[in-house]
């Protein structure tokens, strides 16, 4: 019998509801062999920002041309839910590792919502030195695995907005659950960390979930299992989000189609009439490149290889 005809490579993003203790770069390899098994022509598979093994939630993959895309969606904002258990620092600060701290205190709700302004806006956090930040080309949770002491250097982030939900019990708080709007480079677990002893106590992360990362929501992700069977039955684009999903802020510039040719070959392109600023030139609705205007000439600062 003869095998079923190849079908094209796949350009977009495919956003997975990351399952917990599985890393991200699984899920990447995860996502290559369902384009083997549904038939698809190869294409660069990429992931846009790591989510540690025991988070859950959202995980941009980005496949084709929208590889090129990933950085910006690292260098985007994201939004988590997560749990603090108070009584207990561990040395991963996550319920991984081992208790290095303890405290008998615990606190009411009103404490916790008294000190979290202070942690709003611009604010300075020590990463976990079980982080993926390489100290002299070598991953921290490497170096503290192997018995260094690794000694971790105070960062700058923001936090854009950080709220509590609603606890049964107010006075004697075991954990408390907030969501966290923040900055590319913030780490969850120092923030639960700091939160944590600002309240005179210590706590670790005991739940993590990515609710948001740069536009890609929970709606529309889909679960491993999911991703199995669109694999199996050759319909993996009906999961796919287009290229420009990634670009949901950067606004749209119809150009010609002797100026598409141009850009494709990276060429500027002068006598447009359009604001300053970043655009994604289209031709047709079909995305050619991120491009730099400056009022009158159009620079390629991405270029797609979409027909």
């Amino acid at each position: 019998m003869d095998e079923p005809d190849a079908k094209p490579a796949l350009h977009g993003w495919l956003i997975l509801d990351k399952p917990f203790d599985i890393g991200s770069t699984p899920c990447v390899s995860r996502v290559k062999r369902a384009l083997r098994e549904g038939g698809y022509a190869k294409a660069k598979v990429g992931h846009g920002g790591t989510l540690d093994p025991l988070a859950t939630g959202v995980l941009p993959i980005a496949l084709g041309e929208a590889t090129k895309l990933a950085g910006r969606m690292l260098d985007s904002d994201k939004i988590y839910e997560f749990t603090v258990g108070f009584g207990a620092e561990t040395d991963t600060l996550d319920g991984e590792g081992e208790v290095t701290e303890s405290s008998d205190r615990r606190p009411a709700l009103a404490d916790v919502e008294a000190v979290l302004p202070r942690f709003i806006g611009s604010i300075e956090q020590i990463p976990p030195k079980y982080s993926a930040l390489k100290i002299d080309g070598k991953p921290a949770y490497a170096r503290a695995r192997a018995g260094e002491d690794v000694e971790m250097k105070l960062r700058s982030v923001t936090i854009h907005k950080l709220t509590t939900t609603p606890a049964a019990n107010t006075e004697s708080l075991a954990e408390i659950t907030l969501t966290a709007h923040v900055s590319k480079g913030t780490y969850i677990r120092s923030l639960a960390r700091d939160i944590a002893r600002a309240l005179n106590t210590v706590g670790h992360v005991t739940m993590l979930r990515r609710i948001k990362a740069g536009p890609f929501t929970l709606e529309g992700a889909i679960s491993l299992d999911k991703l199995d069977e669109l694999a199996k039955s050759r319909c993996l684009e009906q999961a796919l989000l287009p290229l420009a999903a990634g670009l949901d802020d950067i606004p749209a510039l119809s150009v010609a189609p002797d100026q598409a040719r141009q850009l494709r070959m990276g060429q500027r392109v002068i006598g447009v009439s359009a604001t300053a600023g970043l655009y994604l030139a289209t031709d047709q609705s079909v995305p050619v490149a991120l491009v730099e205007c400056d009022g009158v000439e159009l620079k390629v600062v991405r270029g797609f290889n979409l027909q």
